[in-house]
């Protein structure tokens, strides 16, 4: 799983994850990728399923890219736990994903391949997702 090796603080706030994506919205290093059409936060356990979902299918076949990092910790209480006595503790890493950011960018396989491998990977995540392609492929 995708955790960083360190963080300035052990915990932050939620925040805001609204608008479309203004960086990172095109498909810069493979043939084809997958773009998310919501606004969300993916957790580091979804975005290792949908890896594996993807070199599974392909048989370790062509190149994979993940495009997305989760630095945000979420924190969560313990079960049966009165409201107040502060903030819970960090539970998983989580990645913001806005309406627009390519995900995951794969290369070097055949596009019904990689469309396949890419709706494998889509059943895997929690928004909606369009496959993309290069400009000019």
């Amino acid at each position: 799983m995708l955790v960083p090796n360190r963080t300035k603080f052990r915990k932050v706030r939620k925040g805001r994850n609204d608008g479309p994506a203004t960086s990172n919205n095109f498909v810069s290093h493979g043939d084809f990728g997958l773009q998310s059409l919501e606004n969300e936060r993916i957790t580091s356990r979804q975005i290792e399923a949908a890896r594996q979902a993807m070199t599974r299918y392909t048989k370790r076949g062509g190149q994979i890219w993940i495009k997305i990092f989760p630095h945000t910790p979420v924190t969560k209480k313990p079960q049966d736990v009165k409201m107040g006595g502060g903030k819970g503790n960090p539970e998983y890493f989580a990645a913001k994903v806005q309406a627009g950011t390519v995900m995951f960018e794969i290369g070097g396989i055949a596009e019904d391949q990689a469309r396949e491998a890419m709706r494998l990977a889509a059943h895997k995540l929690p928004v909606k997702t369009r496959f993309i392609t290069k400009e000019g492929v």
